[in-house]
């Protein structure tokens, strides 16, 4: 029962460490606005996926982007990865890439979560969290359309099913 009782106390301070520094002390107009990039360009990155070759945005210019942002701590983020990899597969061939950049401080929970759950679209790991920082990520999962031209179209906050026909029709006009 003791273990429990330290269970209950510890787990949300392990949740809120491993989200990072939120706030630093500032009051809410000095927080990144995550919108404001919606948009601008994408900012271009280089990560290693999990077979440790390097990928980077700009290499997929002249493709549509859905740049989403993950852990495998985050309930909501395993959750919407499913129907991601349904919407991957229906339009890889006309020019739709996924790239999930997994902010995991370790990288063996990464390829276990991914030995027992395949997924056919890209996964980087973003350890130092540079890119998630790079793009205001403060909550996961947080999903970035990219049109062809390298532009942020529109940023998802939260879970969404990517097999829904609105979502579907938003993403399908930019192919």
């Amino acid at each position: 029962m003791l273990m429990l009782i330290r269970l209950l106390l510890i787990l949300p301070l392990f949740f809120l460490l491993a989200m990072g520094p939120v706030g630093g002390g500032k009051d809410a107009s000095q927080q990144p606005n995550p919108d404001s990039m919606t948009g601008n360009r994408a900012p271009d990155f280089s990560l290693k996926d999990m077979n440790n070759r390097t990928v980077t945005l700009s290499s997929l210019r002249g493709k549509v982007v859905l740049l989403n942002f993950w852990a495998t701590w985050c309930p909501p983020c395993k959750a919407e990865m499913p129907s991601m990899n349904r919407l991957y597969k229906s339009l890889k061939q006309k020019g739709f890439e996924v790239i999930a950049v997994s902010t995991d401080t370790s990288l063996f929970h990464v390829k276990e979560y991914l030995n027992s759950n395949h997924f056919d679209f890209i996964v980087a790991h973003d350890e130092q969290r540079t890119v998630s920082k790079q793009y205001k990520v403060f909550s996961m999962p947080a999903t970035f359309l990219i049109d062809r031209n390298g532009m942020i179209i529109e940023k998802f906050y939260g879970e969404y099913d990517w097999t829904d026909p609105e979502i579907r029709k938003q993403i399908e006009k930019l192919l």
